[in-house]
């Protein structure tokens, strides 16, 4: 009798125990969905590419839209989902998207792929000042120059990635991610897998911000290959009474190695970079200077996971450095007007190394002027023209968007 008793005791505890389990589990739940967010991101946009040879020019029409959810954090632990879709809007199809088969060698190229795809899906911890995430996430360091997201393009870059970022202090922040695919602009079809270690530490004072970084990136296919960065940089800011000035510098090293024996090549390359930027009566003036080094006119500095179209001209002429390497001087101008925002850049290409013929690498000049309104829309018109020096064609690129985010 009394180990029936006993027997029926356990059984109830156990019942409790699951039941007072499963109720904790369930408000846990609960709580994840109704602190959770969702939201819709679309961009409508018009481009155009003239060049200065025999492919047909070309122009797209494209629609972008992201649907993602967020939920609310658990215990720390909080899920994110994201799914990205690219088309062809009203038969506009008149390009070239190489990578993934579509119209090659007919029209020049604007990177807009058809694609549906999970854009992002990571499952996040934060506690404190440390945060880790795993999946496939957006990575974004500084100002996109050696790491960003490519968000230009309608299929923007992902990274399925460790990642873990800690605020070791109010001053410094440490950061550091394991990438095993590169989720690139092209679609899936040229996602490639790697085995990329991203290192970054941010230190703030009273006279700037200071960086330091190491980027070791490999490619995971069957050949050897390293592509090895260190590099530091500098950006501060001072206030006047007329006129504030914002400043900064950023050196880096490079080497990259790739095959072995006979085949096996050695390159070793260096960055620099620096800027002075006045502002004054709601308009800034800057002058940027910057160096993608080369080896003895064979190998010129590379960022392959930057924001590329970011730097070097929007007609995307240097979205590969040239083995003789690439000097970029650039004045702009930039502001407001009529409630939005005007830029005017020019740029003037040389080489780093000059060799076979190649010293002139052309200018280009860059306009643009982005308004938002009704509130959640945004509204954009930018312009760049390319004139060729001693290698490269004339190139013409034209873009009119709107997008909306909610």
């Amino acid at each position: 009798m009394n180990s029936s008793r006993n027997f029926g005791m356990k059984i109830l505890a156990t019942s409790v125990i699951t039941l007072i389990g499963t109720s904790a589990m369930a408000d846990d739940i609960h709580t994840a969905l109704s602190d959770a967010t969702a939201w819709a991101d679309l961009n409508l946009r018009y481009e155009s590419v003239e060049q200065d040879n025999a492919l047909e020019d070309a122009s797209a029409l494209t629609l972008r839209t992201r649907l993602g959810f967020s939920s609310g954090s658990v215990n720390g632990f909080s899920f994110t989902a994201e799914v990205e879709d690219s088309r062809i809007v009203l038969g506009q199809d008149e390009f070239t998207v190489g990578p993934t088969g579509f119209n090659v060698g007919e029209y020049s190229v604007i990177a807009d792929p058809e694609t549906t795809e999970v854009d992002q899906a990571f499952i996040q911890y934060k506690a404190d000042n440390f945060t880790a995430k795993v999946g496939r996430q957006v990575i974004t360091l500084d100002d996109h120059r050696f790491v960003g997201h490519v968000g230009w393009r309608q299929d923007r870059q992902t990274f399925d990635a460790v990642s873990a970022k800690y605020a070791a202090s109010e001053n410094l922040s440490l950061f550091y991610s394991y990438l095993y695919k590169r989720n690139r602009i092209f679609a899936e079809a040229a996602d490639l897998d790697s085995k990329d270690h991203i290192l970054h530490a941010t230190y703030t004072s009273k006279i700037g911000k200071f960086v330091g970084y190491a980027y070791l990136l490999e490619i995971d296919s069957d050949t050897d290959n390293a592509l090895d960065t260190y590099g530091v940089s500098y950006d501060g800011k001072t206030k006047g009474e007329k006129v504030n000035w914002a400043y900064g510098a950023e050196f880096a090293t490079q080497s990259s190695e790739s095959g072995a024996g006979e085949t096996a090549t050695d390159f070793d390359a260096s960055y620099l970079n620096a800027y002075l930027a006045a502002s004054f009566s709601g308009v800034t003036a800057k002058v940027d200077y910057e160096i993608l080094g080369s080896d003895d006119g064979q190998y010129g500095f590379l960022t392959p996971l930057a924001t590329l179209h970011k730097f070097n001209g929007w007609t995307d002429q240097f979205l590969g450095t040239p083995a003789q390497g690439l000097k970029d001087l650039k004045f702009s101008l930039s502001g407001g007007l009529a409630g939005g925002k005007w830029l005017l850049a020019y740029h003037d290409f040389t080489a780093d190394d000059s060799s076979n013929g190649v010293d002139d690498l052309g200018s280009e000049i860059n306009v643009q002027y982005t308004k938002k309104f009704a509130g959640k829309y945004n509204f954009g018109i930018k312009y760049g023209t390319y004139d060729a020096g001693d290698i490269k064609v004339d190139a013409n690129r034209f873009w009119m968007w709107v997008g909306t985010r909610f």
